[in-house]
């Protein structure tokens, strides 16, 4: 690989990132005091970075709580670029009914995957979807479908990023990646690091992936079933009108 170094992070992006997604896990938002506690910064800063925040529809302020402004959600509409909530829960249950299996609808924000929505046949599964948790995109069927889609600098750098002890996996993932990017299927890679493994369809827009879906369950029967289950995740995936 070429030795590309990651993007280099910038503090100040760090922390408002950090305080979109705090207010946006809160549910019914924060106080000034609340982020400033979690971020462990001065309130005086804090303050600066929300009121910045609010003035340009980022964040909302009602009675000094501070909750996900509109602006996030039009940026994507100017775009053209469809919410990955555009998969219903009624399609995710319909192909969950199909396969048995716990169904995830995924995206990545930044290094980290996380399970949009889900269909649940299995409580371990059911709570890290629940809890929005960050899953490794190496060590995901749907995170090396979401990797395998971004710009080769950025590919690399990631790669370049990880441990030693994951670079076995990274050999799997690069011996991969051309399949991966022309199907746009990832079945069974054998990552996980819970016993499971999955079975994961590229879900593309104008020819970008915008999310994954998938089927999620014991190794041992991912494996057996594998072919069968690209399969009806492709056709539900093509009814759907993403692929």
């Amino acid at each position: 690989m070429d030795k590309v170094p990651e993007r280099p992070r910038h503090r100040m992006v760090d922390r408002v990132a950090a305080i979109m997604e705090l207010v946006a896990r809160s549910g019914t938002g924060l106080t000034l005091t609340a982020v400033a506690k979690a971020l462990d910064a001065p309130i005086s800063s804090t303050q600066g970075l929300l009121n910045g925040l609010v003035a340009v529809g980022y964040l909302d302020e009602r009675n000094r709580v501070y909750t996900l402004g509109t602006a996030p959600y039009l940026l994507n509409v100017i775009a053209g670029r469809p919410p990955v909530t555009s998969v219903s829960r009624e399609q995710l249950t319909a192909l969950h009914a199909e396969t048995g299996l716990t169904t995830a609808l995924s995206t990545d924000v930044g290094d980290d995957l996380f399970y949009v929505d889900h269909v649940a046949a299995d409580a371990h599964y059911a709570y890290i979807a629940e809890n929005r948790l960050r899953r490794s995109l190496l060590r995901t069927s749907s995170g090396w479908l979401l990797l395998a889609d971004r710009e080769k600098r950025d590919v690399w750098a990631y790669l370049n990023a990880r441990p030693a002890a994951e670079s076995e996996f990274v050999d799997r993932f690069l011996a991969s990646l051309e399949e991966l990017r022309e199907t746009g299927v990832c079945t069974a890679p054998g990552v996980a690091v819970d016993g499971g493994d999955g079975v994961s369809v590229a879900l593309r827009e104008g020819g970008r992936t915008i999310a994954t879906v998938g089927v999620i369950a014991a190794r041992d029967l991912i494996v057996q079933r594998s072919e069968e289950l690209a399969q009806t995740c492709l056709r539900h995936a093509t009814a759907w009108g993403l692929r």
